[in-house]
């Protein structure tokens, strides 16, 4: 992690945010308002993608493309919305050294930094410069057909997803680690992820949870028909290939679930770890451990502890999970408020 300085994205001195919105909720549209009119007092430009604008109508923002060119020369992409909306922002991001910043508006958001309720102090850190950024390991994804010939390619922050194309019909892969074959089955699919992703579509497929400082790419099978199906974790450095036989069923390539790619009859998919990282700004002190026990209401008190202050419920109701008084010995606690982090609202 390292501090942030916005000469980093604006030598000429001036501040720029750039706001992607789910624009399909009040809620959500009337708090990105609220928002921007903060911004816009102290004195930083807000930029509005121009299919949100309207639907969004705050005067005197700056209307961008939603194109490579949206976040250039931005501090911070920040976004309204749950973790689609998130990995549609990553999009803009990538192709500048723009931050992601979620408010989480969704139902689990765990690529978001903060909670509604928390706004407030993420904008007076927003201000102030007072936010650290995180680089998480993005994968470049390339389509080659049976002659080795790239005839395609995405990329991804969660994970690339090579899919069966027919779904009556089991898909036969052979997976190879840096050129060398390790395994052949049949399958719905392959999962190739990164630890950002470890907690989306990996983790329902029953891939382990890595937390995001460690660098290292998934191979995760999905109902497969094999013994030989388990998750796999590799070098960062690794090349991941899952190639297709000529005589069996079609596949596509599935990136993020937002982009997709054909694979063509006896041709291969090769994932590599991705040159430049997605960046996401970070504002509260909470650890992983604390966002996953937040975002999966995980029970961390022993099981005796539990059930004498109140069987069947962890903690109570009111209590901010993120704030972790209950681990360092407030077991007893009545439920009140916790620390400063965002709230236990249960979405990349």
């Amino acid at each position: 992690m390292t501090e942030v300085s916005p000469a980093v994205w604006a030598p000429s001195g001036g501040r720029h945010v750039l706001l992607a919105v789910h624009t399909g909720r009040e809620d959500i549209v009337q708090l990105a308002r609220s928002s921007a009119a903060r911004l816009a007092r102290a004195g930083i430009t807000v930029r509005l993608l121009e299919d949100e604008a309207v639907a969004l109508g705050i005067e005197g923002a700056q209307v961008v493309p939603a194109d490579a060119e949206a976040a250039r020369g931005a501090e911070i992409v920040m976004v309204f919305g749950g973790d689609g909306t998130f990995l549609r922002a990553a999009e803009l991001a990538r192709y500048s050294n723009a931050a992601l910043m979620g408010v989480n508006l969704g139902r689990v958001g765990f690529l978001a930094e903060t909670e509604p309720e928390a706004v407030e102090e993420t904008l007076t850190a927003i201000e102030r410069c007072e936010y650290s950024v995180e680089k998480r390991l993005a994968i470049e994804v390339d389509v080659l057909d049976d002659t080795g010939a790239v005839v395609g390619g995405t990329w991804a922050l969660n994970e690339a997803s090579v899919e069966k194309a027919e779904r009556s019909r089991v898909l036969d892969v052979v997976v190879a680690i840096d050129g060398r074959p390790l395994t052949s089955f049949g399958c719905d699919g392959i999962l190739c992820a990164t630890p950002t992703g470890s907690t989306a579509y990996a983790f329902s497929a029953g891939g382990p949870v890595v937390w995001p400082d460690v660098e290292a790419l998934l191979v995760v099978p999905t109902n497969a028909h094999a013994l030989f199906a388990r998750p796999l974790v590799t070098s960062p450095d690794s090349v991941l290939t899952v190639a297709i036989p000529a005589d069996g069923n079609r596949a596509r390539v599935s990136a993020d679930g937002r982009r997709a790619v054909d694979v063509p009859a006896g041709g291969r998919v090769d994932v590599r770890r991705a040159a430049r990282p997605v960046r996401i700004a970070r504002v509260h002190a909470a650890t992983f451990g604390d966002r996953l026990v937040a975002k999966f209401g995980l029970p961390v008190r022993g099981f005796r502890e539990a059930r004498r202050a109140d069987p069947g419920r962890e903690i109570g109701a009111g209590r901010n999970v993120l704030a972790r008084d209950y681990v360092r010995g407030d077991v007893h606690g009545d439920g009140g408020e916790g620390g400063r982090d965002g709230g236990t609202d249960h979405d990349a």
